[in-house]
């Protein structure tokens, strides 16, 4: 059996609806990691434009190896934020014209929160929307229809609107060895040799395999 190829853009055979993010997306603003795939019946291979919003200023969408994105889910940049520097937060800037000159320097001078930064072996659930600047951990799990405004711990499992924490997955000690371990940091031939362990193991079982 041949391991699969980061490069595919449809891992699935005549399954059009899944694709591989790093072989489609072109933008270099937006970073994805190797066997990360989204999920999408009817747009899959849109996601740049439907999933990516807002996404006019300097900061950048990272998205780490082998995690899920479900249907829907959605990344709203800074670009989407408006000055709140007065009285009005309405983008007289964007209008151009007098309105652009006037306040320009207003609108360049909006604060950021830097770029939205998702670990790996992240699992996001439907129609979930990641605001700009979040920090998502490693293993963590977003739930279907959250709307992420804080960071994630790694291995934490978020949901709501807002989302908040609702357990982690593994004690402290254990999310410290398995970002030692950083599987997902593998060759993918080693990946594949352990991959049951990866799957269904407990983190001790990987830390007996990881050499």
């Amino acid at each position: 059996m041949t391991i699969p190829s980061p490069d595919n853009l449809y891992p699935l055979p005549d399954y059009a609806r899944t694709v591989l993010l790093k072989p489609l997306v072109k933008n270099p603003q937006i970073e994805i990691g190797e066997y990360t795939y989204y999920d999408d019946p009817h747009h899959a291979t849109e996601f740049e434009q439907r999933n990516v919003l807002y996404n006019y200023g300097a900061e950048k969408l990272v998205i780490g190896r082998y995690c899920a994105l479900a249907e829907g889910v959605r990344f709203i940049m800074s670009g989407a934020n408006h000055s709140m520097a007065g009285v009005s937060t309405f983008p007289f800037t964007i209008f151009g014209g007098v309105w652009g000159e006037k306040t320009l320097d207003i609108a360049l001078g909006a604060p950021s929160r830097g770029d939205t930064v998702v670990g790996n072996d992240v699992w996001i659930g439907y129609n979930a929307v990641i605001m700009p600047g979040v920090r998502i951990g490693n293993g963590a799990i977003i739930a279907a229809g959250s709307l992420v405004v804080s960071d994630v711990p790694a291995y934490g499992i978020v949901g709501g609107n807002p989302a908040k924490l609702l357990k982690t997955r593994y004690s402290e000690s254990d999310v410290a060895l398995l970002e030692r371990i950083a599987w997902w940091d593998w060759p993918v031939e080693k990946v594949t040799e352990h991959v049951r362990v990866i799957m269904a193991g407990t983190p001790a079982e990987l830390a007996a395999v990881a050499g």
